[in-house]
């Protein structure tokens, strides 16, 4: 009697296991473009529980790729009204234990419009922006890869983030700045005034993402990225990366702007002093720190935008006690660090291109192209 209970014990334990492994075994997903034949309904349901409508559409579809291409099939579609004629994307979905498959809406195409508009940005580019603008965009180029090739598989590989983003956003300065500026002692001030301001930001960027106990989980992103990296990544460090990588469009400009305008005021007068030309070029940074403090905490909120009105609508605590949880804190801090970093690009620019520029010998440019040598 034990031996055949023993029995049914590895039997119903076997069976089990079989079913648990089944249970991991993941679906096939394919990801497939396909057109709207015909909208059979197109009606608005409730959704249960929380009070709101959504759409809700049946619609016959061809399908324009994959194993199934040219077959015509009927999907139920609640996820954004669609139109006969219409193209998009369908996510494919074969069940890996029974051989089902299921086709869902997954996203309007949305790649005619992409390249219009980028289209009409080339155009605007290179009719108002000349050579220049075909240098930034150069530049612009060699920033992505960068990022992409050097910077996001030095991450996934366990390289510590902080180095790392200093190190590119450093690159990224240097050759983004000469590409589009030419290489001269301007271009070369601005490079310096950029990567000191890397640095001491990089700085208060640590300082204040441990002082402020961050752990870099405050968004789901994160969540999924620690789980399918397994915890490969140093997600602290990842924040202050973001920091550092996310400061440099707007620095340029200050960088730049500050470092012409002590070209142009040793222009008018060669004679002038060093503290004198400091003075002047910091009264025309004041100008630009207040429209650039600005653009960078709007640019922010605007971003999280949808966020704040769910908090605003659902939220009943104090603000005190909101602005101290770490998604709010984390963008507070981002946005005080990565303001305090463009204040401190100003003086530290200015300075260090009146040192480079003073008493040299007057450079012959047009336009500011700023693409002669020195």
């Amino acid at each position: 009697m034990k031996y055949a209970a023993l029995a049914l014990f590895l039997a119903l334990s076997f069976q089990a296991t079989a079913a648990q492994a089944q249970e991991l075994v993941p679906d096939t997903v394919t990801i497939v473009k396909a057109q709207v034949v015909e909208v059979v309904s197109d009606d608005t349901r409730p959704i249960p529980g929380i009070g709101a409508t959504s759409i809700y559409q049946s619609i016959r579809a061809e399908i324009l790729e994959g194993e199934d291409a040219g077959q015509v099939l009927t999907l139920d579609n609640d996820y954004l009204r669609l139109k006969a004629g219409e193209v998009f994307y369908a996510r494919h979905t074969v069940n890996r234990i029974d051989g089902t498959n299921r086709y869902t809406v997954l996203d309007p195409y949305r790649l005619p419009v992409l390249a219009f508009f980028a289209g009409l940005f080339l155009v605007c580019l290179f009719a108002f922006g000349g050579l220049q603008g075909l240098r930034g965009l150069v530049a612009l180029a060699a920033s992505i890869g960068l990022i992409v090739y050097v910077l996001l598989p030095g991450i996934l590989s366990g390289i510590s983030p902080l180095p790392l983003s200093i190190g590119v956003a450093g690159i990224i300065i240097i050759a983004g700045s000469y590409i589009t500026h030419g290489i001269n002692r301007t271009t070369s001030a601005a490079v310096a005034g950029m990567l000191a301001t890397v640095v001491v930001t990089g700085i208060l960027a640590y300082i204040a993402v441990h002082w402020g106990r961050l752990s870099g989980f405050s968004s789901e992103e994160a969540t999924y990225l620690n789980i399918d990296t397994r915890g490969g990544i140093d997600f602290v460090g990842l924040l202050l990366g973001g920091l550092v990588i996310g400061l440099l469009g707007i620095l340029y400009d200050a960088a730049i702007s500050q470092a012409i305008a002590v070209e142009e005021l040793l222009g008018m007068n060669r004679d002038a002093s060093r503290a004198h030309i400091f003075k002047r070029a910091l009264r025309i940074g004041r100008e630009h720190i207040g429209a650039l403090v600005n653009t960078l905490a709007i640019a922010y909120v605007g971003a999280y935008l949808p966020l704040l009105l769910l908090f605003k609508l659902t939220s009943t605590q104090s603000i005190w006690i909101t602005i101290n949880q770490e998604l709010f804190a984390t963008e507070l801090l981002r946005t005080l660090v990565g303001s305090t970093g463009l204040i401190l690009a100003v003086p530290l620019t200015t300075a260090l291109a009146v040192w480079m520029l003073h008493g040299r010998a007057p450079a012959a440019h047009a336009g500011h192209s700023h693409s002669h040598h020195s």
